[in-house]
């Protein structure tokens, strides 16, 4: 069997090829300011929706400090402080956007559907009922599709001044489908089994993606999934005995193929949808690579290097990662300094690590094509 650097390598000279020759794609995303952004997804994107609906137990935490600690205030982010959209909004010259479920805020600029926990497959259908392994929340990829239906139509009077708003706006499919994997794990899946789960996935973003460009979406970043075995509750989870089972940066190797596979398979259907929609600006969002590149210049990107793996929030253990203690309940402690840190809670990243992302991805090389203009300076600090 083919090394998974080998793997890496084949698939990083495909999207080379591919993307060096279909920059032009698309003509709608390349010109204009962004009026507004329209934000499906889960707790990578979720600024507050799933603390509104106050489920019991898992991320009830997040309602509370520590998380929010660099803030000063606990927001319902999963996090330490701000996140890949904040600064995304930022850098567009826009407000922070507001959470779908919030109550007398302004939605002048765009809305947030994306909550903490939801998967892009309804529970019902990926689960079958199984208590063992069901998500905490209901809210998949369709329901916030609706939501997002439901709030245009109740903005706007006509379809028509929907398809002009989006035309002017940038509409975030993602990112989803990391929880669809992870409860799957973590209700003791097999890899045979969690592979089986990718198509569908797959697909769902994919139609998600297919229903928002055909209500008028212009310009669409789909983001693809982290390269999980780099993660502190995976590396706790399924640590492995073999020194085998880790690359050279102390990631889980078969973790990372998984989530490569997923990707590719990903990447695949965005090109044929590309195909289908030629006056859309259509682009993928490198989580893996951009998250890569973190790793690799930790150092240089202000980060300790010694601490990569470690979660700032957590209970001890080598990866300070513990599920039975999860950040925010009696028994952990923060670090005294976030900034210093990638991983927030095991699961999450900090404020700086996200800060550091999207400045690789959306200013740097991992957004691909590049179809979004900031305004001049901004995203450079």
């Amino acid at each position: 069997m083919a090394s998974f650097a080998a793997f890496f390598l084949l698939v990083a000279a495909a999207l080379l090829l591919h993307f060096g020759c279909c920059h032009g794609q698309g003509s709608a995303g390349n010109g204009g300011a962004v009026a507004a952004i329209y934000s499906l997804g889960d707790s990578i994107t979720d600024t507050g929706n799933l603390i509104k609906e106050a489920p019991p137990g898992a991320f009830e935490t997040i309602k509370h400090f520590p998380y929010g600690v660099t803030l000063g205030y606990p927001t319902g982010r999963c996090s330490d402080g701000l996140l890949m959209i904040d600064f995304l909004a930022q850098d567009m010259g826009l407000p922070f956007l507001n959470p779908y479920l919030a109550k007398n805020r302004s939605f002048d600029h765009g809305a947030n559907f994306a909550v903490a926990g939801a998967t892009a497959m309804d529970p019902a259908d990926q689960f079958n009922g199984s208590s063992s392994s069901m998500p905490f929340t209901v809210n998949s990829l369709k329901l916030q599709l609706r939501w997002f239906k439901n709030f245009m139509k109740s903005s706007f009077a006509t379809d028509q001044e929907i398809r002009k708003r989006l035309q002017s706006s940038l509409v975030m499919v993602g990112e989803i489908g990391g929880n669809d994997y992870n409860f799957a794990f973590f209700g003791n899946k097999s890899m045979g089994e969690v592979e089986k789960l990718v198509p569908g996935v797959v697909k769902t973003i994919i139609d998600a993606a297919k229903e928002v460009l055909d209500m008028g979406a212009s310009r669409v970043i789909i983001p693809g999934n982290f390269p999980i075995g780099c993660i502190p509750g995976y590396l706790t989870s399924m640590a492995s005995s073999e020194p085998s089972a880790y690359d050279s940066m102390g990631c889980l190797k078969e973790l990372n193929l998984f989530a490569a596979k997923h990707n590719t398979k990903l990447q695949r259907a965005i090109t044929d949808l590309r195909a289908s929609y030629p006056d859309a600006s259509i682009a993928y969002a490198d989580y893996f690579n951009s998250f890569f590149s973190l790793l690799k210049g930790a150092s240089e990107l202000g980060f300790d290097a010694n601490s990569t793996h470690k979660a700032c929030c957590g209970a001890g253990g080598k990866y300070n990662y513990d599920e039975m203690k999860m950040c925010g309940v009696e028994g952990t402690t923060a670090c005294t300094d976030p900034s210093a840190y990638v991983s927030w809670d095991g699961i999450h990243m900090t404020q700086a690590a996200y800060k550091a992302m999207s400045r690789l991805i959306y200013h740097g090389r991992y957004l691909q094509p590049q179809i979004l203009n900031f305004p001049a300076g901004n995203g450079q600090t």
